[in-house]
């Protein structure tokens, strides 16, 4: 039994662990660049000078995602596309991002 127990409080941390990665500026800035990338290969090139990532160099977890209504549609189609190779946490900023992109377009 102990050893059951200390599998289980092992696979525990370790998924702290993963949560925590998952939410690292580093990691975050990585995705927002990957989907940036994809929005704008997919997007028609007229369309694609209007997407940009900025980071804040202050405060590194706040990200600035600027893109034209018309371009929109390929950043929602880039995040979801990267959703299942994203860690846990990062899927869920992501998903959340999603929907405020999606809010904000029918304002």
């Amino acid at each position: 039994m102990p050893g059951e127990e200390m599998r289980v409080l092992e696979r525990m941390l370790e998924e702290i662990e993963n949560l925590k990665l998952g939410l690292d500026p580093v990691v975050l800035s990585g995705w927002y660049n990957k989907i940036e990338s994809d929005a704008k290969a997919e997007a028609p090139s007229h369309l694609s000078g209007s997407i940009e990532v900025m980071q804040d160099p202050i405060l590194p977890m706040k990200f600035e995602f600027k893109t034209s209504r018309r371009a929109v549609k390929y950043v929602l189609e880039a995040i979801e596309r990267n959703l299942p190779s994203m860690p846990t946490a990062t899927r869920l900023y992501f998903q959340k991002l999603s929907e405020i992109i999606q809010q904000e377009m029918y304002r």
